[in-house]
């Protein structure tokens, strides 16, 4: 059900801010792309649709489980340019500058050690790639994340069990989110592991932000 939720938690605005994470790629026919923690694939396969056969999209995530429903929408979506691979996010079982792009969307935020995390996917990537990570971060008004708190402590829940039969997963996405480090702070760990050019792009008030970074 976790991509019902999905669709469910955020009134299907979840689908506009992967495209405009998918806009920002500056990827071409021919590139390779890696997206971690990619679970059910949503981004591999728009990724997919941008480096054409020529190109190679990695689809890689911690959980097996999830790595096979995103196996199995590739498959449907038609696409035969991904590969899947099992892989922890601090370690990636990659050579250096293996990739033009690498992307993590909703999962940075659950990655333990995130310096060495950023670490290992400026080693992976390219000189010029550019690397993506899109994640909940903080909003820009007091009125607006006090809603926020409102909706994620009491409503998110009571939605994950109804939809999911999992409350705790979704109390655990709340409390998470705010541990995550916000918008300029997690800029700062992006310059810290070597990235040029970081900026972030707040959507949604702030409930998400895109930030992007490129290896010299």
């Amino acid at each position: 059900k976790y991509d019902l939720m999905n669709d469910l938690m955020s009134v299907g605005i979840h689908r506009l801010w992967k495209k405009a994470t998918i806009q920002m790629s500056n990827l071409k026919k021919g590139d390779a792309v890696l997206d971690v923690a990619g679970g059910t694939g949503d981004l591999a396969i728009l990724f997919s649709d941008l480096v054409g056969d020529e190109g190679s999209v990695y689809l890689s995530d911690i959980n097996e489980s999830m790595l096979e429903i995103g196996r199995d929408k590739t498959i449907d979506s038609g696409t035969t340019n991904i590969s899947s691979l099992v892989a922890d996010a601090e370690t990636l079982p990659f050579p250096d500058n293996s990739f033009d792009c690498l992307s993590i969307a909703f999962g940075i935020r659950n990655v333990t050690n995130k310096d060495k995390a950023l670490q290992d996917f400026y080693r992976c990537l390219k000189p010029g790639g550019r690397l993506l990570v899109l994640e909940f971060s903080k909003p820009e008004s007091a009125l607006l994340s006090d809603l926020y708190d409102l909706y994620s402590f009491n409503v998110l829940p009571h939605l994950g069990q109804w939809i999911a039969g999992d409350a705790e997963s979704y109390q655990y996405l709340a409390e998470s989110i705010r541990m995550h480090p916000n918008q300029e702070e997690f800029k700062k760990l992006m310059d810290d592991a070597g990235f040029l050019n970081t900026q972030f792009q707040n959507m949604t008030g702030g409930i998400v932000a895109l930030h992007s970074g490129d290896k010299a």
